[in-house]
């Protein structure tokens, strides 16, 4: 799986190019609503040392109903309180992921013709475990992105989390 890597002793790395311009994504990543379409909404303070919150209800981003994962059904509905640590329209936008202190997710965007790659890298991580729970967790959400930007969706998120768990464990080591 080449598009994700460890990129430091603390640190992951995914990479995507997306079909629709910088632009649009940006207000993905940062409009509450359009965010809940593909993570988790919630609203933001538009710059750095504002508060972000994350609602996860990832009912939200499959088409098809389906159960939340008996492993994971505590953390629906959950809000994670996050910090903003970097937001430069339309380019770079950085938080602090789950409380984890030093634990931080960077999108940068590129603009590559009509389209954009984004470059996510998660840094901070502190316990080997979470490679693989971070690592296809983003795998699965970005692929749920890239599907929205293309003017579709998602049938089964749970489907394709379980997917991005097992291609992410192999691609880690």
């Amino acid at each position: 799986m080449a598009d994700i890597e460890r990129v430091a002793p603390d640190a992951i790395r995914l990479v995507r190019l997306l079909d629709a311009p910088v632009d649009t994504v940006w207000r993905y990543l940062t409009d509450p609503e359009l965010r809940g379409q593909w993570f988790a909404a919630g609203p933001v303070e538009p710059h750095a040392g504002g508060s972000l919150d994350l609602c996860f209800d990832h009912d939200d981003l499959s088409e098809d109903d389906v159960p939340y994962p008996e492993r994971y059904a505590a953390y629906k509905g959950i809000v994670s309180r996050e910090k903003v640590v970097r937001f430069e329209p339309p380019h770079v936008f950085a938080f602090t992921f789950e409380g984890q202190g030093d634990s931080v997710a960077t999108f940068e965007l590129f603009p590559e013709g009509d389209k954009t790659r984004l470059v996510l890298t998660h840094s901070g991580i502190k316990d080997p475990v979470n490679f693989v729970n971070f690592g296809s967790g983003w795998h699965a959400h970005l692929a749920v992105l890239q599907a929205r930007l293309a003017g579709g969706g998602v049938r089964d998120f749970w489907k394709l989390h379980a997917e991005s768990e097992a291609a992410v464990a192999r691609a880690l080591g």
